[in-house]
């Protein structure tokens, strides 16, 4: 089977992938919007999770064929391709309709009853809130979804747990990762879900497409060629060619400029909080399920149905696309003492607001102080004579962490501005312009 794709192009399906993508769990994707509420901002991001999972799962193939080019006729190789790619392929199975805010309605991780074997470290702790994470590990563990592999497990020997290990970040069988003595879960893993991952590589450049913005643009097929593996202590971890650099530069500076352009633009954000609002007011309206097999009927459709039969006024204002009015937006130390201010008068007036606060960070991996070991990525360097290769941290071969080193703060405040009597927008007004 082949998927027509408008950013990646012909996407092959192997036959033992076509039960897994045409299972209902799967097709659910089709409805959810990979950004939530911004297609009522840029009307052509209407794309969904079910094409994003999709092209996540092509850049995986291509990402994994040069790390093992050469080696692809091993059978344990080709067993550990096929895990690796529907790890790409199902990281977001169990996502929630329209944005991250429907979490907040979701049961505690007890109540999913998810097989102890998929549990990993501080998730045996069963008391927090579930996230739409645990529901992906549901998913594959213990539902009708499972019915669907098969045949993956039946021609390649993939095991379901092992897929939900690379998803989740922990694993109790390193040996299934290992060929020739290399443990590769390490960089399998980051590959799913790290700084320089197949999801992001995929998303940028979707996101962008369909938003009709340029930002989100950098050297895919460049970066992908570049890629290496960095063995250590006989693990392998994310390592890159030094003349790949400044693609990862590039890369980098894509996704903060989206984030700054797309994903935290004013008017999805608050639709957002809105959102938030709506299910703290009307929490009997709307919930997400326990039961796994009643989850797949939980889509951006049902949620919207929801909000247009709902008489709550946040419902309503989803619905119309209306936001309170942005009265004040702070960029630096000075504008945020501004905005407290602010805020602290409506707050005493007993005004209503909404404030939405976000930190644009180039990588949350990497403070002013130092790199974190959540992410570690080796540049590697050919040695002129011997032919060898050298590692060397990242940061010795790329100054933009310590450039971006300082988050970017944005903080907004909305009211119904034109609704309040004129002392009040005069006393508002009074502190914007006295700053």
């Amino acid at each position: 089977m082949e998927v027509r794709d408008p950013v990646h192009g012909s996407i092959h399906i192997l036959d033992e992938e076509i039960p897994i993508i045409q299972h209902s769990f799967f097709q659910r994707l089709r409805n959810i919007k990979q950004l939530g509420f911004s297609d009522l901002i840029f009307p052509g991001a209407t794309h969904t999770r079910f094409l994003h999972s999709i092209g996540v799962m092509y850049v995986g193939n291509k990402a994994f064929d040069g790390l093992f080019k050469g080696r692809l006729g091993n059978k344990d190789i080709l067993k550990l391709k096929e895990t690796f790619k529907l790890a790409c392929l199902l990281h977001d199975i169990g996502h929630a309709p329209l944005s991250h805010s429907t979490e907040t309605v979701m049961p505690q991780l007890s109540e999913l009853k998810i097989p102890e074997q998929f549990l990993k470290g501080k998730d045996k702790n069963r008391d927090r809130q579930a996230t739409h994470e645990d529901y992906t590990i549901k998913s594959i563990a213990d539902s009708s979804f499972a019915e669907s592999f098969k045949m993956v497990e039946d021609e390649f020997g993939v095991e379901r747990v092992r897929i939900a290990d690379l998803i989740v970040g922990q694993t109790t069988a390193p040996e299934y990762y290992t060929i020739e003595g290399i443990d590769y879960f390490p960089i399998l893993h980051q590959l799913v879900s790290s700084e320089l991952d197949c999801d992001r590589m995929d998303y940028l450049l979707r996101d962008s497409y369909f938003c009709g913005v340029s930002y989100g643009g950098y050297d895919l097929d460049w970066l992908l060629d570049n890629l290496e593996p960095c063995i250590t202590n006989n693990q392998a971890s994310l390592g890159i060619n030094e003349r790949a650099v400044v693609t990862f530069d590039d890369f980098l500076l894509s996704r903060y400029h989206m984030f700054m352009m797309v994903y935290f633009h004013y008017r999805s954000v608050a639709l957002e909080q809105l959102l938030y609002k709506y299910f703290a007011t009307s929490p009997e309206e709307y919930k997400i399920p326990a039961d796994i097999e009643a989850y797949v009927e939980h889509d951006d459709y049902l949620l919207m149905k929801v909000l247009k039969h709902s008489e709550n006024k946040y419902a309503k204002s989803l619905v119309l696309n209306q936001i309170p009015q942005k009265i004040f937006e702070s960029f630096n130390e000075t504008q945020l003492k501004t905005l407290d201010k602010v805020q602290g008068f409506l707050e005493k007036e007993n005004i209503e607001f909404i404030r939405c606060s976000s930190l644009g960070r180039l990588s949350k991996y990497y403070t002013e102080d130092s790199p974190s070991d959540k992410f570690t990525m080796k540049v590697s360097r050919k040695l002129f004579e011997s032919g060898e290769k050298q590692y060397f941290d990242i940061n010795d071969s790329t100054d933009l962490f310590q450039k971006f080193s300082n988050s970017h703060a944005v903080n907004r405040l909305h009211c119904e501005f034109e609704q309040l009597p004129e002392a009040q927008q005069k006393a508002i007004l009074a502190i914007i312009h006295s700053a």
